[in-house]
């Protein structure tokens, strides 16, 4: 937005002054209510600019009218409007799933609005682009380069300083010094949003009969329109993505706009690659990584409707889409679909909930599915379609669990003789290892053997992870960090620090010590920064440069290595369920009974899930139950503990309710805040956000001291 006063007058003056209700982009739980005086008149989703005390903010019409009488302001004290903001009305049901997220999650409306207004640039247009034509005769000094510039010029259109250089080999300089002549001059450019066009007739690899089944059947229902879901169930390299990418390509085909969700970034690249075969370009992105220009660009692109299809992670399905047909919820089992900070939801619940107030189809898409989506399979809510075999000659991978108990590594090492084994003949058969463990850094815990002190967070209730490839102890948590210390800060004894557990960092050494010759590296978030040098690891990865990978879940899903023939899990904490991999995974675990075990190990997936289906029947556990967390932080413990006693003895009682708690959480110590935890568990058929956000606001609770509601909870850290 341009830069203005509150006090500054609006631009345009009506006789009339109609009250328009705002909701602004804040914590807030109503719009506030202000004056039209526009020639035109607003209306419900126009973005305006309002005074709010000193500060000028954008926010959205919500409403028109007479505000509720008990919360009536005198309009006489109500200030204007003061202009209406060049972009497109906010869609009708984007304001309304907006609301309704909020009510779900018991956000306040003006919070998940923010979500949906991240870009506040975006609201004004992009600015005018200068080119440069021949505009007055060449200047008495001439050079190879100056004749180089005009030349472009005489064969072709206006350019910017920087494409006029480009093209013609020379530096801005040159450019510069025949604008000073004037034998350049400025002309305005049409806009360049660089935004691509998809193109639905670009045909990319050709399916086989069991994928062309299923995608015709896809779009079949998509051209059918309405509102259903499907969930696309099929195994690792069945070439889900080329199948569903057809339905993408129907809804361009209707004129309609599709957003595909990813749930990490860095799943992004070799994505992006299967796109661009599909449609000759690549799609719009959406996700942390980008420059703040290009947010501005693409969510314009979005609001316009001129961005055809999105990709993007879960925060892109509250962008403001103009003609939205099609949800795509790709690995829609993963976690990273939850959102804890903030405004709390599940992006894939969230995207069917979307997908039903627009009357348009969403497609989940699994290898592994979660519970919930094959429950609602399994109770007709949700369609399914099945890719039971891989594409070609792929085949899946032979998986064992080494009995750790019975295959002990040598002391002081993670990694058991049967896998060093293994191993050794992948690297002499010129074949790449994957060393999984979902570990980040050194080791989890650094302890003192002389006192037994063990170095801990300042401002959380966790251990400080050792990270020796940057010689400091980092917190997960809170980002603090601290230089590795050469004696114990407790006791003061020098070199009597150890390391205990093991970290990628760690693996990583315990490999170059028996295979020295090997080509190794660690892939984690923190060795990995964004979708571009996650993309060109990734082809190395591919083209051979490393034998050896030791990488966290980055590393487990989504991309197609295939001199990749053994996987190790080095802890078994963990599901395998990506990679495309012809060869062998162990997994090395200390209870190769557990159920978990038996089930990766035998492929035999209905009967866990059976098994895990009537658990959480027995205990009304979701998708049967519904669980709500309730959690109160503060500053002061005494005082954090105090609200949290208040919720117990206001909770509410029924024969379908149960409230537990409280308790102080695992991480009881977050940021420099104390946490006490709360959960409310319902019969499915109760409304349990209704009777969360009645409990919590029965509680008078200091300024201090936050009270927040996660529905759903995924966590209970």
């Amino acid at each position: 937005m341009p830069a203005r006063h509150a006090s500054d007058p609006p631009e345009c003056h009506a006789l009339r002054a109609e009250r328009v209700h705002v909701l602004l982009p804040l914590p807030l739980g109503a719009p506030y209510d202000y004056l039209d005086l526009t020639d035109s008149g607003l209306a419900p989703g126009d973005f305006v600019a309002v005074p709010l005390g000193r500060r000028v903010l954008a926010g959205v019409v919500w409403g028109l009218g007479p505000a509720n009488p008990r919360a009536a302001v005198d309009e006489a004290k109500l200030k204007p409007v003061l202009e209406r903001l060049p972009v497109p009305a906010m869609p009708e049901v984007t304001r309304r799933f907006i609301a309704w997220v909020a009510e779900y999650a018991c956000a306040e409306p003006g919070a998940v609005l923010r979500m949906a207004m991240s870009v506040p640039g975006a609201l004004e247009p992009p600015p005018p682009r200068i080119g440069y034509m021949l505009a007055g005769p060449p200047p008495d000094r001439m050079t190879p380069a100056r004749h180089r510039v005009i030349a472009v010029l005489a064969d072709g259109p206006p350019r910017t300083v920087a494409d006029l250089a480009r093209t013609a080999g020379v530096s801005g300089s040159v450019v510069s010094g025949l604008i000073a002549a004037g034998t350049l001059g400025e002309t305005q450019l049409p806009a360049d949003d660089g935004v691509p066009v998809p193109d639905w007739r670009h045909r990319g690899l050709t399916l086989m009969p069991e994928q062309r089944e299923v995608a015709d059947g896809l779009t079949a229902a998509i051209g059918a329109g309405g509102f259903h879901v499907t969930l696309l169930d099929g195994v690792t390299g069945a070439g889900k993505t080329e199948v569903y990418l057809e339905a993408v390509a129907e809804a361009v085909k209707a004129g309609r706009q599709a957003l595909v969700m990813l749930p990490e970034i860095a799943l992004t690249a070799p994505w992006l690659e299967r796109f661009a075969r599909r449609f000759g370009t690549e799609p719009v992105t959406w996700h942390s990584e980008l420059r703040s220009s290009q947010r501005r660009r693409h969510w314009r692109a979005v609001a316009e409707g001129r961005a055809r299809v999105v990709v993007g992670a879960r925060s892109a399905l509250f962008l403001p889409f103009a003609e939205l047909g099609l949800i795509v919820v790709d690995e829609e089992h993963d976690p990273a679909f939850k959102q804890d900070d903030g405004v709390a939801y599940q992006a894939r619940d969230m995207a069917v909930a979307r997908a039903s107030m627009g009357d348009i189809p969403a497609l989940l898409v699994s290898a592994t599915p979660s519970l919930e989506s094959l429950v609602n399979v399994e109770w007709g809510r949700y369609q399914v379609a099945h890719l039971p075999h891989r594409i070609g000659k792929a085949v899946l991978p032979e998986i064992a669990a080494v009995d750790m108990r019975k295959q002990a590594p040598a002391r002081g090492d993670w990694l058991s003789p049967v896998l060093l084994e293994a191993m050794s003949e992948t690297l002499a058969q010129r074949r790449q290892t994957l060393l999984f463990l979902n570990r980040r850094g050194y080791s989890p815990l650094v302890l003192c053997r002389t006192c037994g002190h063990r170095q801990g967070c300042p401002n959380c209730a966790a251990w400080l992870v050792e990270h020796r490839f940057r010689s400091r102890l980092i917190c997960h948590h809170c980002g603090f960090s601290l230089p590795l210390p050469e004696q114990c800060s407790e006791c003061g004894d020098e070199h009597s620090l150890v390391s205990c557990g093991p970290g990628v960092e760690r693996i990583l050494e315990e490999v170059g010590r028996h295979f020295p010759e090997a080509r190794a590296l660690v892939v984690a978030s923190d060795t990995v920064h964004g979708p571009a040098a996650a993309e060109a690891l990734f082809q190395a990865i591919g083209r051979g440069e490393y034998d050896i990978v030791v990488g966290t879940q980055i590393m487990a899903k989504g991309h197609h290595f295939p001199n990749l023939t053994l996987v190790g899990v080095v802890d078994a904490d963990l599901g395998l369920n990506g990679g495309d991999l012809p060869g062998r995974a162990l997994i090395q675990t200390y209870v190769p009974e557990h159920p978990v075990m038996q089930a990766l190990v035998s492929g035999d997936r209905e009967r866990f899930m059976q098994a895990e289906k009537e658990a959480r029947q027995a205990e009304s556990l979701p998708p049967f139950g519904r669980l709500v967390a309730v959690i109160v932080s503060g500053p002061e413990q005494d005082e954090t503990a105090a609200v949290a006693q208040q919720l117990a003895r206001l909770a509410p009682e029924a024969s379908d309710v149960a409230v537990y708690g409280p308790a102080p959480a695992p991480l009881a110590l977050l940021r420099g805040r104390f946490r006490f935890r709360l959960l409310l568990k319902t019969a499915r058929r109760v409304n349990a956000s209704a009777i969360a956000r009645d409990w919590v606001a029965r509680v008078e609770a200091p300024n201090r001291v936050r009270v927040s509601i996660d529905v759903d909870p995924y966590s209970f850290m």
